[in-house]
């Protein structure tokens, strides 16, 4: 998490909103920024070490690395090269996984099936974005949601076959990609003066309509991904939603009727931080003995694309 915050306070001196406006709307007080010179791989391999300290492992153990994100350091090289060489993961491959906000869950369930087939033995996801770095501070729209974060998950075989991953649900649905996208900067618009003078390289979204198909998808890969199982909402211990609005987090608990503190809910400091939100969340509720070994979590993200994920997991650590 980079040190430095970006209060709604600070935010109404830079564009038209307010502090009561802002938490009404998406129940962010702050978010925190990356400073000018830090990129994406930096917060990338800032996680990966604190994941790999908690395990005693170095670099070296790792055999893959999986880096979600819509913010990588350039076009290429891959981010996940950057965070191959600086971890000192010698012998590992990678790639980075671009499904913005659904990222990790697309990252966690892509690492698990490779590790279910023996053909892998650790495999670390990150999901790491400075979105500050692609927001139009001009938008107010967009502006006071997102913040800048890295969350890495290290993933193992089960010793206990009960335990890990049970089920997953991914989806794309390209018909709704102009909802929420960056126009420029790839092939269809490369950079030119032109595209700068219309903001093209920033993120435009349409917010009502993002609002509305997040909570009704995410509660419905919800619905499917625990039907398909033999569950109910009722034996979710832990709900881990894509941190994208209060409001979405609340409105999809409602529907599934869970109470809230079952629905984790970290967006007031952190924001919107795309790739890094699920594992944010879980780091809050396993520091704080919320999500424990056993527990029947459900993982759910939505994001541009648009995308749509959902993880049934039966806690292993």
């Amino acid at each position: 998490m980079p040190p430095k915050k970006l209060t709604n306070t600070d935010l109404e001196k830079i564009v038209d909103t307010n502090d009561e406006w802002i938490i009404t709307r998406t129940g962010i007080r702050t978010r925190h920024i990356v400073e000018e010179d830090v990129a994406t791989s930096d917060l990338s391999v800032a996680a990966a070490k604190i994941v790999l300290e908690q395990r005693g492992l170095k670099g070296s153990d790792i055999d893959t690395i999986i880096v979600c994100t819509v913010t990588p350091d350039m076009m290429f090289p891959s981010t996940a090269c950057l965070v191959q060489d600086r971890l000192g993961a010698k012998g590992a491959w990678g790639f980075d996984l671009l499904a913005a906000c659904s990222g990790t869950v697309f990252g966690l369930t892509t690492g698990a099936q490779m590790i279910a087939s023996g053909a892998q033995d650790r495999i670390l996801v990150i999901g790491a974005d400075t979105m500050s770095k692609i927001v139009d501070y001009q938008d107010r729209a967009t502006c006071v949601l997102f913040g800048d974060a890295a969350g890495a998950v290290l993933l193992e075989p089960s010793d206990e076959p009960e335990l890990g991953l049970l089920d997953y649900i991914n989806e794309v649905d390209g018909s709704g990609g102009n909802m929420l996208y960056m126009p420029a900067g790839g092939s269809r618009h490369p950079a030119s003066l032109e595209t700068l003078k219309q903001r093209m390289h920033y993120v435009h979204q349409d917010g009502r309509q993002v609002f509305k198909w997040a909570v009704r998808k995410m509660t419905d890969v919800c619905v499917q991904i625990l039907e398909r199982n033999g569950y109910t909402p009722e034996d979710v211990d832990v709900l881990l939603l894509h941190q994208a609005n209060g409001r979405i987090i609340s409105a999809v608990a409602d529907r599934l009727g869970l109470p809230s503190d079952k629905a984790i809910n970290v967006i007031e400091e952190y924001g919107n931080t795309t790739g890094a939100t699920i594992p944010l969340a879980a780091r809050e509720v396993l520091n704080d003995g919320r999500l424990k070994k056993g527990d029947l979590v459900v993982m759910c993200a939505v994001g541009a694309g648009l995308t749509a994920g959902a993880a049934l997991w039966r806690w292993a650590y």
